[in-house]
C-alpha cells in the first residue's frame, strides 16, 4: 500500500517534472508556473484519494491478505493514519519536486531530511511512551512518520517562496487547474504511476510463490528489499537530479548537452551498481546479520543474495533510460519495459523454476528478467534517439 503512495506521487511528480523543466528550456516562462500550479493541485486530489482508501478499503485490503488478528490490527492503525492524513506526504514530494525542476536539489534535499529527522526523533517517543507521552506503538510509529511529512510539506512551501524564483505559484491556478496541463503532465504520469505500481503486483507474487516453500523465504525477500534499497538510492538520486536537465535541454535544443548527461548518468548509474554487486558477492553473510537471520534464513540467503545481485549488470543502463523516456515525453515505453521485465518475465519465470521444488532456482528469474529489460531498452532508445534526437540542431555552440 505504501507503494502504491509512492508510486502516485512520484508518478505524478515526474510528470510535472518533465513539463516545468522543458517549458523553462523553451522560455515558456507561462506554461511553467500554470504546471507548477497544477502541480499543487494534483498533489491534493492524490491526498483525496488516498485519505478515501484509508476510510474505505484499509480493513478490506488487511483481511484479503492474512486472517491473523494482530496483523490485521497493526496493519490498520499504522495505514489508516498513514493514508488519511497522507497531505504532507504529497505535499512534501510535490513541493521538493518544484525545487528539483529548477535545479534546487540542495533545497529538495533539506526538506526530505528534515521529514526523516524529526520522524527518526519521534518514532521511540511515541512508539514507547517516553517523556510522559503515551504508549501508541504501532499507531505511534505512523503518527511520527506524518508529523515528520507535515514538517517536509511546510519548509518546502517555505523554500520555494523564498528561493524559488523560476516560477510563480498562484492560488487561482491552484484551485482553477488547466486542462491541457494536466493531460501533457499525465500524458508522462500515468506511465509513470503504472511502471512503479507493477513493483507492489510482483512483490505480491513472488510472495505467494516464496510462501509455498516456507515464512523463512518470504520473510528473506523482505529483507532483500530493504538491503537492495541502500544499492539503488544513489542511482535513484542520480536519476532524479538527470530528468530535468535532459528535459530542460531538449526544450533548448540542446542536443550535446543531453547526450554528455545521458552518458555521465550511465556511467555513474552502472559503476554504483557494480560496486553494489561485488558487496553482496562478497559480503551476503554480514548483510543478513543485520537483520538478525537465523540460521535458516542464511542457509538460503547467502545463495539467493549472490543470485540476485548478478542482475545488477543491467539496471543502472536501463533505470537512466527509462527516466530519458520520461523527459522527453515517452512515459509508455518506460512503462512497457517495466511491464514486460516484472510481469511478463519475472513472475512466470520464477513461478516456472519454482515447478522444480527447488528454492535456490527461482532467484535466477531477477538476472534473466533484466537482460530482456536491457535488450527492449537498447532497442527503443535507438529508435528514440533516431526520431526526436539525431535530426536536433545542436545550438550548444
Amino acid at each position: 500500500m505504501q507503494n502504491l503512495m509512492i508510486a502516485v506521487g512520484i508518478g505524478t511528480c515526474v510528470g510535472f517534472n518533465a513539463l516545468l523543466s522543458r517549458s523553462l528550456g523553451e522560455r515558456e516562462f507561462a506554461r511553467a508556473n500554470k504546471a507548477a500550479d497544477n502541480a499543487v493541485f494534483l498533489g491534493f486530489v492524490n491526498f483525496l484519494l488516498f485519505a478515501c482508501i484509508g476510510l474505505f478499503v484499509i480493513s478490506f485490503y488487511l483481511n484479503a491478505q492474512t486472517n491473523i488478528a494482530e496483523i490485521i490490527r497493526y496493519g490498520h492503525d499504522y495505514l489508516f493514519i498513514v493514508c488519511v492524513f497522507s497531505l504532507g506526504f504529497f505535499g512534501q514530494i510535490t513541493f521538493s519536486r518544484l525545487l528539483q525542476s529548477t535545479g534546487k536539489t540542495m533545497f529538495s534535499m533539506m526538506i526530505q531530511l528534515s521529514g526523516a529527522l524529526v520522524n527518526l526523533i519521534l518514532d521511540p517517543i511515541l512508539i514507547f511512551g517516553l517523556f510522559g507521552f503515551p504508549r501508541m506503538e504501532v499507531a505511534g510509529a505512523a503518527i511520527a512518520t506524518v508529523i515528520g511529512q507535515f514538517t517536509a510539506m511546510m519548509l518546502g512551501i517555505i523554500l520555494n517562496l523564498l528561493y524559488n524564483k523560476e516560477i510563480t505559484l498562484s492560488l487561482r491556478g491552484m484551485i482553477h487547474p488547466d486542462a491541457a496541463i494536466l493531460k501533457r503532465i499525465y500524458s508522462v504520469g500515468i506511465p509513470t504511476i503504472a511502471m512503479n505500481s507493477i513493483s507492489s503486483v510482483m512483490i505480491f507474487g513472488m510472495n505467494q510463490i516464496l510462501i509455498s516453500f516456507s515464512s523463512t523465504a518470504t520473510a528473506l525477500f523482505g529483507v532483500y528489499f530493504k538491503l537492495q534499497s541502500f544499492v539503488f538510492m544513489p542511482v535513484i538520486g542520480l536519476n532524479n537530479g538527470m530528468v530535468p536537465i535532459i528535459a530542460y535541454n531538449f526544450g533548448a535544443k540542446k542536443k550535446a548537452r543531453m547526450i554528455r548527461t545521458f552518458r555521465l548518468a550511465v556511467t555513474y548509474g552502472v559503476s554504483i551498481l557494480l560496486i553494489g554487486m561485488l558487496v553482496f558477492q562478497l559480503f551476503p553473510h554480514r548483510l543478513l546479520l543485520l537483520f538478525n537471520a537465523s540460521e535458516e534464513m542464511l542457509a538460503i540467503g547467502i545463495p539467493a543474495l549472490r543470485t540476485i545481485s548478478l542482475s545488477y549488470l543491467f539496471p543502472g543502463f536501463c533505470i537512466i533510460t527509462l527516466s530519458t523516456f520520461q523527459a522527453l515525453g515517452h512515459g509508455l515505453k518506460g512503462f512497457i519495459v517495466s511491464l514486460v521485465r516484472q510481469l511478463v518475465f519475472l513472475l512466470p519465470t520464477a513461478y516456472l523454476l519454482s515447478l522444480t521444488g527447488r528454492l535456490e532456482l527461482i532467484w535466477f528469474s531477477f538476472p534473466i528478467a533484466e537482460i530482456v529489460a536491457v535488450l527492449l531498452c537498447i532497442m527503443m532508445l535507438i529508435r528514440v534517439y533516431r526520431q526526436e534526437v539525431e535530426l536536433m540542431p545542436d545550438e550548444d555552440g
